[in-house]
């Protein structure tokens, strides 16, 4: 019995080791062809969630494939950070494993691009600019600006040091992030005092809509992975998140940014 035992613990290890060396080769083929494909400077870390891997590489569909890419080169706001969720991946186990994969189809496609402070402030010219999300929501859909776009609950706080009259202070502002069309607009609609903002400086009522202007741009549209449109945008702690999503479609690996 013992021996019994002692064999079926063993080839349970084995199965495991395999299913897991399964799965860290077939991450790593699908990490390099993204690279490769998109001209991206590092290998994106790939994961393919779901356990075992060998059962979904036999039914040649995946669960969920997730996609992180850092450092990926973005014009005016410099490097951010891409991610997509594949859920439902269809791929057969042999091209996954050799990595000649190259074209997926995909029941469910989640692409995103996460711009933080330190590229918002790029944009901005703020350079010690912070981003957080204030507690409030928003419930009207206007974004508390009079903007028509598409917005987030609650919006987003920003801080930052910048000119107000002849001296420069630190300031902090709430804004409705809009989407319109493919461009998300930030557009500072009042000043913040609330926990989220670490400012106290009270602007003069004159200078307040010059104040409000150095907070509010444009950023133009992004490229999520794989050509998504974007459906939405929204702060997610400090970070800035443009989000889309696109159903029943067919992915190239070779273009993880489709310019």
């Amino acid at each position: 019995m013992r021996k019994l035992i002692l064999a079926l613990v063993t080839l349970v290890g084995v199965a495991l080791l395999i299913d897991f060396g399964a799965a860290a080769w077939s991450e790593y083929r699908v990490s390099r062809a993204l690279r490769e494909g998109g001209a991206l400077t590092a290998d994106p870390a790939v994961t393919i969630h779901g356990f075992p891997f060998l059962t979904q590489a036999r039914s040649g569909r995946y669960e969920n494939v997730e996609i992180r890419a850092q450092g990926v080169p973005s014009g005016t706001l410099g490097d951010i950070t891409i991610e997509a969720n594949l859920i439902g991946a269809h791929a057969a186990a042999g091209e996954l494993l050799d990595g000649s994969i190259r074209s997926v189809p995909v029941d469910l496609l989640y692409g995103r691009v996460m711009i933080d402070a330190t590229e918002l402030g790029q944009l901005y010219g703020i350079p010690d600019l912070q981003v957080s999300a204030p507690p409030a929501d928003k419930s009207d859909g206007t974004g508390g600006s009079g903007g028509s776009g598409r917005t987030t609950a609650g919006g987003v706080v920003l801080t930052g040091t910048v000119p107000v009259g002849p001296v420069s202070a630190e300031v902090s502002v709430q804004a409705d992030l809009l989407l319109e069309g493919d461009t998300v607009r930030i557009v500072a609609s009042d000043l913040y005092f609330g926990p989220e903002g670490q400012a106290d400086f009270t602007v003069p009522d004159p200078l307040k809509p010059a104040v409000l202007g150095l907070f509010t741009t444009t950023i133009e549209p992004q490229n999520l992975p794989f050509g998504v449109r974007p459906t939405a945008v929204e702060a997610r702690g400090s970070t800035i998140v443009i989000e889309g999503e696109a159903h029943q479609t067919t992915i190239d690996l070779e273009e993880v940014q489709r310019l």
